[in-house]
């Protein structure tokens, strides 16, 4: 309606001054309801056409939606495994701190399995104790059969030499039997010195290895048990918290409810009609009008064009996907932000909201060497973005009526 206005004054109050001063006709004589048509004809033609053409102009190059919300950020919150609730820390609608416990599930697998870990680790503290009291043990060993052994081998090599003096003395069978015997020993000693290397290597390597390995079971058994408490990622508000102490929660089928951070980022993500996507550019000026801030509007920037429509998206199930059911046309989606610090103070996160996009060409005008007609179309695609701009208030002036007096309130 206001571009048909606008476009009469230039097309149809000409014709009718024409008519009125220069032939003389009269409004309610010559000129009537039956022959308005007939007198005012070029005047209404041209009128249909420069609206039409306005309003195209105005539409495509100044893109207007009214879907538009306020975007925010929320949390799910979830345990990492399924398990029955012990203990509820926290009630909907609560401010919450970071790190923050908001729930416990059962634990008492978890405290078992920490238990026997740290009873492991002081299974092998012990074992090294044992370990280190053998290695002791096995130096007397080691003395003692150093001793056995010299002792069986003087033996030897005095019935060897007795032997060589005298071949009578000693019989040849004794000598074979102390051989044997300083073999034995000899033996003897090698497996005390063997066995003093198998511990001090147990020592040094094994029980040390088996602690860590023990250590790092307690340290996984002690982060289980920590995650039966589920805790509060960041600062925010539960929302939909529903749990009491009973309740069965699965990741996979039933969060336990909703975590609003307080530094949530907002913004407004629009849905633009696809004709505009040759021009919905990043960087564009926007305006918007949000019903939960009336009589305001918010000047805004394009922050994000998205480059792919969601309606179109394909994902590979077990069932051939018929073109029909993607028909439907979606939107170009567009990432909003506030042009200045605070523009949203005020707004609830998730309002609904109406934005009109704007057209500059402001860089292309100072281009050099630019053409007279070329700088005109241009300047007209940036003056029309004026009409839109008033249709963008007077929306914001009847939002509230509309809401609370047309919709039935």
């Amino acid at each position: 309606m206001l571009e048909f206005l606008i476009c009469s004054l230039l097309t149809i109050f000409p014709d009718y001054l024409f008519r009125r001063y220069v032939q003389g006709k009269r409004i309610g004589h010559e000129i009537n309801l039956y022959s308005m048509w007939f007198e005012l004809r070029y005047g209404i033609t041209a009128c249909v056409i420069l609206t039409v053409s306005l309003i195209t102009m105005i539409f495509y190059f100044h893109p207007s939606t009214s879907n538009v919300t306020a975007i925010f950020r929320t949390i799910t919150i979830l345990p990492e495994s399924n398990g029955r609730v012990a203990e509820v820390y926290v009630a909907t609608n609560e401010k919450v701190a970071v790190g923050a416990p908001l729930f416990r599930l059962d634990n008492s697998e978890q405290q078992a399995a920490l238990e026997t870990a740290r009873r492991r680790v002081a299974e092998i503290e012990a074992e090294t104790t044992v370990a280190k009291s053998e290695l002791a043990s096995a130096d007397g060993l080691i003395a003692q059969a150093e001793g056995a052994y010299l002792q069986a081998l003087n033996e030897l090599e005095t019935q060897v030499e007795l032997n060589e003096r005298n071949p009578n003395i000693v019989a040849r069978r004794e000598i074979e039997r102390l051989q044997v015997a300083a073999d034995g020993r000899k033996g003897a000693l090698a497996a005390a010195v063997s066995s003093k290397q198998t511990l001090e290597t147990k020592i040094a390597s094994l029980l040390p290895a088996q602690k860590a390995s023990a250590e790092a079971a307690l340290a996984q058994a002690q982060v289980e048990l920590e995650k039966t408490t589920v805790r509060a990622g960041v600062a925010g508000t539960v929302q939909q918290f529903t749990l009491r102490p009973g309740d069965i929660v699965n990741p996979m089928i039933r969060s336990a409810g909703i975590l609003v951070p307080e530094g949530r980022r907002i913004g407004l993500i629009a849905g633009f009609g696809q004709i505009e996507a040759q021009v919905m550019k990043a960087g564009m000026i926007a305006e918007a009008t949000c019903i939960g801030k009336p009589f305001t509007i918010i000047p805004m920037v394009v922050t994000e064009v998205q480059e792919v429509i969601a309606a179109g998206q394909f994902r590979p199930t077990d069932q051939l996907v018929d073109a029909q059911q993607l028909a439907r046309p979606g939107t170009l989606t567009t990432y909003l932000e506030p042009l200045y610090e605070g523009q949203f103070s005020g707004i609830p996160p998730g309002s609904s909201c109406i934005a009109n996009a704007y057209t500059s060409n402001h860089e292309e005008l100072h281009t050099p060497g630019i053409s007279t007609t070329r700088w005109l179309y241009l300047h007209v695609i940036d003056a029309v973005g004026l009409v839109h701009a008033a249709i963008l208030r007077l929306q914001a002036l009847l939002l509230p009526v509309q809401t609370l007096v047309l919709t039935g309130h």
